[in-house]
């Protein structure tokens, strides 16, 4: 490895591979020049110029109006079209185009210009919003490594990344996009992980440690060894979610999309039905009766309710990106508006998933530090988690290991070595032992019904003491699951450990329901109880074990900083900087969302009726109907923009 970096040159910028986007510009900015958004306003200065000539020369004016249509009306009646030939469907936009012709067959040029120019501001607005919205996730894709610095016996190479395997070693440099997802075997840098993990501020990484593809390196060359090929790397897999979210609307944006298309026949038949049959039925003049219709095709087109669900929803989903938290779709941010339990996992969710020595209690006989010495280095060759924290332990304080000879496993036990000539042995505590002396059997009741997994440590034959390990709380899960209780939902957790430890993470973390001692299946048979005793149950989990139950619950959340691959393939949700305050706070976020999609249905059907019956009852002025049914839709789509503040 030296011996590659003497002769590998590392310069501060490379043209080879891809580097960072250049940064945002303003939304006002990238407004202006939304394409949908300049023929909108360029149909609207046509409008204008229209109405403002028409008392000089009126074939000028209606010239200008013709252009107004042609603009403003262009991508909406091609999209109307479409879905009339391809899916043999009407939409809302025949309806409009529909409604300006109209306007302008019986001579109101300038209103039916308006209502075109106020349709095509605000599809462009709907438009913008939700590319806006996604903005956030979809950046990613820009930052999609496509090229790496692969070092071999040959020297350094430029490769596509579908061409690394695992095991080789690949150089990035200074300001560059890490290619894959592996370990640092040389260099230190601060890496910055917002693609990844939301996290504002660059992490330092040294040798040994993670970095994620799709990352970007900081001021120091890396070499790092791959670990993962290039379709399976974290950053794909947010990548195959950003897609998926893409395409999947919520449940209310399907049903509204299913009735847009029976809405807008019925409209059309009310429509027509209104021409022919008022002016028989109610003696009205024909121009008074197409008039009408003109203003009640314009009025009870249902634009405003297309427009309640998808700004808001992806607003949401927007915000949540920009804090690390991915959701595959915008039904999961419905659902999980609806969480009125939340399941976790507890090792590696609600607890850190890394051991401690809580207790190290000895026999008058020995010496504590003596003992620690002696487990520390008896364990020193295992990988067991257990046994590493027993060997941190010695550590921390300052141990001095020995060399242990005659190491084996006692198959069930435990382990037994030969420290310094004498004979030592650290397995599994059995309080019935009638040779357990009566002071280390108490304590290691005590301990037990504390949550601790306690082990017996003997010299010879002779009992020298008991150590108690446990898996720590993370220290923002007591914060998450009090946010969930003042929010009135329900806290459970769903684990495999023995009951004691269950029982006693659980009395620390504040979790209201435990169910312990149980298998993946019996994961999924709690989450299908709690989904009939409480409706929508979001579960929380990060290992294989908890795939299935992810699966089970209305919406599941993957922990993605260190969860497995297919925790993270079946969750609806991944916390990608694994903070689980995160959990509440998108709760929170996930109702103003249904919030707000609730006030803008309200909304927007009461202005639709509210204007059809004005119509009928008392007669509006079809510029009137344009600004109130225009208006509406505008206000809606702006309303469920709130979110991304």
């Amino acid at each position: 490895m030296q011996a590659i970096q003497k002769t590998m040159p590392v310069k501060q910028n490379s043209a080879n591979l891809p580097t960072p986007g250049p940064r945002r510009r303003k939304s006002l900015g990238r407004l202006l020049r939304h394409k949908e958004m300049m023929f909108a306003i360029i149909s609207g200065v046509l409008m204008l110029a229209g109405w403002g000539f028409g008392s000089w020369s009126q074939v000028l004016s209606i010239i200008l109006y013709i252009a107004a249509y042609a603009i403003g009306g262009f991508m909406k009646a091609k999209e109307g079209l479409e879905t009339l030939f391809k899916e043999r469907d009407l939409d809302v936009n025949l309806l409009m185009i529909a409604a300006a012709l109209g306007a302008a067959s019986i001579g109101y040029w300038n209103e039916g210009a308006m209502l075109i120019f106020i349709f095509a501001l605000s599809g462009a607005l709907e438009s913008f919003a939700s590319e806006q919205s996604l903005r956030d996730i979809s950046a990613l894709i820009a930052l999609r490594p496509e090229k790496a610095l692969k070092v071999d016996d040959n020297g350094v190479s430029l490769v596509n990344v579908e061409e690394l395997a695992v095991g080789d070693l690949v150089l990035v440099k200074p300001g560059e996009v890490i290619p894959t997802d592996g370990l640092i075997r040389s260099g230190s840098s601060a890496i910055d992980q917002a693609t990844i993990t939301g996290e504002s501020i660059p992490v330092d990484k040294a040798l040994g440690d993670d970095v994620y593809a799709g990352t970007i390196n900081g001021e120091g060359a890396l070499y790092v060894e791959v670990t993962s090929p290039a379709e399976g790397t974290l950053f794909s897999k947010i990548i195959a979610m950003v897609e998926q979210a893409q395409n999947e609307a919520p449940q209310t944006q399907r049903f509204i999309k299913r009735l847009e298309g029976l809405y807008a026949k019925g409209v059309v038949i009310t429509t027509v039905a209104l021409i022919v049959l008022a002016p028989l039925l109610l003696d009205w003049s024909w121009s008074f009766t197409f008039y009408k219709a003109m203003v009640f095709l314009v009025v009870a087109s249902p634009c405003a309710l297309v427009s309640s669900v998808m700004p808001a929803i992806l607003s949401a989903m927007s915000k949540s990106a920009r804090k690390g938290v991915l959701f595959k779709g915008g039904a999961h941010m419905d659902h999980l508006g609806g969480a009125k339990a939340v399941a976790f996992d507890k090792t590696g969710t609600l607890t850190a998933g890394e051991p401690i020595v809580t207790e190290l209690y000895v026999t008058e006989k020995y010496d504590r530090l003596d003992v620690l010495a002696a487990c520390a280095s008896a364990e020193n060759l295992s990988q067991h988690p257990l046994a590493r924290a027993i060997v941190r332990k010695a550590e921390e304080e300052g141990v001095i290991l020995q060399g242990a000879d005659d190491l084996k496993a006692l198959p069930g036990w435990g382990i037994e070595a030969s420290i310094g000539g004498v004979i030592w042995r650290i397995g599994k505590a059995d309080e019935n032992d009638p040779e357990l002396p009566s002071v280390l059997r108490e304590r290691l009741q005590k301990l037990a019904e504390e949550g601790n997994t306690v082990s017996v440590i003997q010299q010879g034959e002779e009992y020298a003491g008991i150590i108690a390990l446990r898996d720590h709380v993370r220290p923002q899960s007591k914060v998450a699951i009090q946010r969930l209780h003042d929010m009135g939902i329900v806290t459970v957790m769903l684990t495999g450990d023995r009951s004691g430890t269950a029982e006693a993470i659980a009395r620390e973390a504040g979790i209201d329901l435990v169910y312990s001692d149980l298998l993946p299946q019996d994961k999924v048979k709690y989450i299908s109880e709690l989904r009939e005793a409480y409706g929508n149950v979001v579960m929380v989990g990060d290992g294989v074990n908890d795939a299935p139950a992810l699966a089970a619950a209305t919406v599941g959340i993957a922990m993605g900083g260190g969860g497995s691959g297919a925790a993270l393939d079946v969750a609806d949700v991944v916390l990608m900087n694994d903070n689980l305050e995160r959990v509440a706070e998108t709760i929170g976020l996930a109702r103003r969302a249904r919030v707000i999609t609730k006030q803008n249905l309200v909304f927007a059907g009461a202005v639709i009726l509210l204007l059809i019956s004005s119509n009928f009852i008392q007669g509006i002025p079809l510029p009137l109907g344009v600004v109130g049914h225009e208006g509406s839709t505008i206000l809606v789509i702006l309303n469920g923009l709130r979110l991304l503040r």
